[in-house]
């Protein structure tokens, strides 16, 4: 049995174009020499659809196209995944399915056991969970194919407790089956690279089983999904992986619970198992959840995440321009470099915005890097506006001392600017605020927390700095190496330095994770350079600028706990 494991990058809603992209691969497989093809998770309608699926027609017309995928299926067989109808009258109205089609018809449709309902996922609130598994078998073959969360119910969790009170596999004695099939679509953060292969290794080596593993690929806002789809042998060790961040496809063949490699286009081929390392031996790094020694590794993948991330937010939006405000610090420097990349440097405007406290130092990185980039600019000083405005309010703030307001005026100015040039070139404006910033509430509300996309908005200041040196490390010089060295400011008064208002970055980011990635309590975190006060006042901070957060744009997700859908609080609330 020859299998293919088909790895596109699907846009959520365009089910017609998706369509094409899975008959597509079909044929690719095919002529491959592929018995069967298999794709991702919902890969009909895209991942995750949302509310989409409780739009009229919408699940219809994703079980008329798995009808019209299984014509393409003479000769060669698929499983895909999409939507469809729970006949039942009781549950909810929909299912997460894989549909096996092949003789031009749906054989059978297998249905989504485990529903995720943490961080990012919120499944139970659409699909009804599959009241049974069974093995499919196939020209000989027996496959026990699940969908993505039905093989993470493997280990339980540090404290014992396992998420599910179900076991798909052991429901249809996945031992007994000559392959475990797993379609999935599974984020990307710094993380999940090492826990996705752990508990697919687990699971093949308690079944004595191997397993084969599809991803999606491509950013569906804010979440981006790495590809690196893999093949497990029955021993738990994986024999081969997909290409990262891009469409691939790789044929295996399967001889009596033997899996081999055949051919690939665009294959990245790793030892797998031995990058997974126990917890407590990583080295120091500012990747701070990862217990992945390989820093090198996990720089490079969250790069490629950001630029993913940008293109197919604008690529899928049908929008070709971005618009920044270039500052001539490191966010905005990271940002403007991350754009050009993802779309080109004639499609990046940088609009540089100084007042009267920018400083000659300033201006001039400013000026080297995009001299470096070759992209387009605008200078607009905000001075005329800022006095204007100033003027408008003399009469409000009499009697009142200058305070933050003035600050906060500056940097709405610079944000009304910036969407006036996005707005009348029909382009988007990119938010170049980072994750500490956002934390803390080191922002101006509709000011420098404007924009469509936010970049770094999960990329604490210190992993800022790692990327800028990373891209340093591949184009040395790029980034102008005053922008690493000189002390963050928002230069939005005289000698303003970041530090004036937070703790040193490398103290902050570590008391920062701990609270917000590893939900550890004020007690509970240690910092080196932080007394208990200090510790107070930061969560203090977070805490009070929920606000804030909540009315930000969204993020492009690299870590395991991003600001946004994957990390609710109420917005009025004390603890």
């Amino acid at each position: 049995m020859k299998i293919a494991l088909v790895q596109l990058n699907y846009h959520v809603g365009n089910i017609e174009g998706n369509v094409a992209k899975i008959k597509n691969g079909i044929k690719q497989a095919k002529a491959m020499g592929a018995d069967i093809a298999v794709f991702a998770e919902l890969a009909i309608c895209g991942y995750p659809p949302k509310d989409l699926v409780l739009q009229n027609g919408f699940i219809q017309k994703c079980e008329d196209a798995a009808k019209a995928i299984a014509k393409e299926c003479n000769g060669i067989a698929a499983i895909v995944g999409g939507p469809s109808i729970n006949p039942a009258k009781k549950g909810k109205a929909i299912f997460n399915t894989a549909f096996f089609l092949a003789d031009g018809k749906v054989k059978a449709t297998i249905h989504k056991t485990l529903l995720p309902f943490y961080d990012v996922f919120d499944e139970y609130r659409y699909f009804e969970p599959a009241k049974e598994n069974k093995i499919i078998s196939y020209k000989g073959t027996k496959l026990a194919i699940t969908i993505c969360e039905d093989i993470w119910n493997q280990n339980p969790s540090a404290d014992g407790r396992y998420n599910h009170t179900r076991f798909p596999l052991k429901e249809m004695k996945a031992g007994k089956a000559d392959c475990i099939i797993n379609i999935s679509a599974s984020p990307f953060s710094y993380t999940h690279w090492e826990d996705r292969r752990k508990v697919a290794c687990d699971t093949a080596g308690e079944y004595k089983t191997p397993l084969l593993y599809v991803n999606n690929v491509g950013t569906n806002t804010d979440l981006t999904f790495d590809g690196d789809s893999f093949a497990v042998n029955k021993k738990g060790e994986v024999i081969a992986e997909l290409a990262s961040f891009k469409e691939d496809i790789q044929v295996f063949e399967l001889k009596k619970k033997k899996m081999l490699i055949l051919q690939s286009d665009n294959t990245s081929l790793r030892a797998k198992r031995n990058n997974l390392i126990e917890p407590g031996t990583r080295s120091a790094s500012v990747w701070y959840c990862s217990n992945d020694l390989n820093e090198k590794r996990i720089t490079d993948s969250v790069y490629n995440a950001l630029v993913m991330g940008i293109r197919d937010f604008f690529y899928k939006s049908t929008i070709k321009k971005a618009v920044i405000g270039l500052s001539g610090g490191i966010d905005s420097a990271l940002v403007l470099v991350l754009a050009i990349k993802a779309l080109g440097k004639e499609n990046v405007m940088s609009v540089v915005l100084p007042s009267k406290f920018s400083s000659d130092e300033t201006m001039k990185d400013a000026m080297q890097l995009l001299k470096n980039t070759g992209s387009p600019y605008q200078i607009i000083s905000i001075e005329p506006g800022v006095k204007s405005v100033n003027e408008s309010l003399s009469e409000s703030f009499k009697g009142l001392k200058p305070d933050v307001t003035e600050e906060n005026i500056q940097a709405r100015m610079r944000g009304l600017l910036i969407m006036a040039v996005a707005n009348k070139t029909g382009a988007l404006m990119l938010n170049t605020s980072n994750k500490s910033e956002l934390a803390t509430g080191y922002g101006t509300l509709y000011g420098d927390m404007g924009g469509a996309l936010s970049v770094i908005g999960d990329l604490y200041k210190t992993q800022v700095f790692r990327i800028a040196e990373y891209i340093n490390e591949v184009a040395p010089g790029l980034i102008p190496e005053n922008i690493l060295e000189k002390p963050p400011t928002a230069e939005l008064k005289h000698n303003q330095k970041d530090s004036d208002s937070l703790p040193e970055y490398a103290i902050l980011d570590s008391i920062l994770v701990q609270y917000i990635e590893q939900h550890k309590s004020v007690g509970e975190i240690k910092a080196k350079g932080a007394t208990k006060e200090l510790v107070q006042k930061v969560v203090g901070l977070v805490n009070k600028a929920e606000f804030k957060r909540h009315q930000f744009a969204p993020i492009l997700r690299i870590s395991p706990k991003s600001f946004g859908v994957g990390r609710r609080m109420p917005i009025v609330a004390k603890f």
